[in-house]
């Protein structure tokens, strides 16, 4: 048998990303390719890059520093939102031979040819206006989980975000294939679909290459309702203005949706914003938060905020504090501000120096562990559904509930990817819960 070639794979950045380097790893599957872990001895190392912080850049380096410690024979490739807006900075790192950008990533098997290396990386990257064609795509990463994309690119045009540069328009994949990928998902056995995109509250613009909406984002949440062998659909992060009260009544009644909201604010300030060019003032985000506590007064919030944005002062971070305090939410993913090129937001005045933004990231981060803890304690006692995972941590197994409650229980391998029902009894010092099975037979 003729000697296979190996490829492996580095994801930075977001679920998307994720979902998409699975679906080009099994085009290489496809074309004859061994898969094997990052750490190991490849022929090929692809990079799936990000571009949302400046951290990506710095990461992007030090992987491909150790891939070529591995094997600076290999074959190294850069894909992704960082390659498509940067695509000269990537091949220009010592190492890099092929770069290629939004469209070209799905086809990155046309252009490796015979492996040699590059004095230079060659680049391959469209004018983002070209990135209209929708490629589905989903990650099966583990056993327990899936991240299925459904939409992708974005309309809006928020001052700090180069997502619009870096993956163009918005369009979705059409409802057939969409249904099509969740029953090849759960035909693997795997428990719990979560949906992804750039903007997935959009679903529907553009499955023709248009503006025409053929479903909305409530017809798709519906069908896929449908499909069965699901036991559990998640829908990742949803724009407040997108999260229509028809979805959050469906998912309240639905039959898979889990009760978890992770829906994005960025500032609790009005005038903050109407800088970023968000489609939203803070009380559309405060209806929202009320309509899921009035019909699922235990489901989980999460929210996104910025910290550090150009303009705001002390008084603006202190609106945004205080109004995450007095909200009944459950923990915040906090991002610090950092300048991208080619936005709006790079060349407004009112810089904040890096130490307060710093300052008011600790804050916040602070506050999501108060609102964290503050949530769990109001779940104790309650029975829950957790879908356990695959990793035996110090003697642990753990899992999370339909509403997103991490917890914990001795390992026990039977327990792996099985759906248990559960009491919650106490917060463990490391923050996740301890729980009874209501199940005997569950117990070890």
């Amino acid at each position: 048998m003729e000697n296979r070639k190996k490829v492996a794979f580095y994801t930075l950045g977001c679920k998307l990303n994720f979902s998409e380097t699975s679906t080009i790893a099994r085009n290489f599957n496809d074309e004859g390719f061994d898969r094997v872990d990052f750490e190991e001895i490849a022929d090929i190392y692809v990079i799936n890059t990000c571009s949302v912080t400046e951290n990506a850049d710095k990461q992007f380096k030090q992987v491909v520093k150790k891939a070529m410690k591995l094997n600076d024979k290999a074959f190294v490739a850069a894909v992704g939102c960082y390659a498509q807006l940067k695509p000269e900075e990537l091949a220009a790192v010592d190492g890099v031979d092929l770069v290629l950008g939004a469209t070209e990533k799905f086809k990155i098997t046309d252009y490796i040819n015979d492996l040699s290396k590059n004095d230079m990386g060659e680049v391959h990257s469209c004018e983002i206006a070209e990135a209209d064609f929708y490629v589905g795509s989903y990650s099966i990463g583990d056993r327990t989980r899936a991240f299925l994309k459904v939409q992708d690119g974005c309309d809006y045009k928020c001052t700090y975000c180069t997502i619009p540069l870096a993956r163009g328009i918005s369009r979705s994949d059409a409802l057939e294939n969409v249904l099509q990928n969740a029953k090849e998902i759960s035909a693997q056995n795997i428990k719990e679909i979560v949906l992804t995109g750039v903007n997935i509250g959009d679903y529907g613009k553009g499955e023709f290459g248009n503006k025409k909406h053929e479903h909305t984002f409530l017809d798709l949440v519906q069908a896929l309702d449908k499909v069965d062998g699901i036991e559990r659909l998640r829908i990742s992060s949803i724009e407040p203005n997108l999260l229509k009260n028809e979805t959050i009544e469906f998912v309240s009644k639905s039959r898979t949706f889990v009760p978890h909201f992770h829906i994005p604010l960025q500032s609790g300030s009005n005038d903050i914003l109407k800088l970023m060019k968000r489609r939203y003032l803070r009380e559309v985000y405060t209806e929202r938060v009320n309509k899921i506590r009035e019909v699922m007064p235990h489901a989980c919030i999460g929210v996104d905020v910025i910290v550090g944005f150009p303009g705001e002062t002390d008084e603006h971070f202190l609106e945004t504090y205080h109004f995450l305090n007095e909200m009944d939410i459950s923990y915040l993913h906090v991002f610090t501000y950092s300048e991208r090129d080619n936005t709006e937001a790079a060349n407004m005045p009112g810089i904040v120096s890096a130490n307060v933004r710093a300052k008011r990231s600790k804050m916040l981060r602070g506050l999501s562990v108060k609102k964290r803890r503050a949530f769990y304690e109001s779940q104790l006692g309650s029975n829950r559904t957790v879908l356990f995972e695959s990793e035996n941590k110090e003697g642990y197994i753990h899992g999370f509930t339909e509403n997103y409650v991490k917890v914990k229980t001795p390992w026990n391998p039977e327990l792996v990817n099985t759906l248990q029902e559960i009491n919650l009894t106490k917060i463990d010092e490391d923050g996740s819960v301890r729980l009874e099975f209501l199940n005997k037979l569950a117990e070890v």
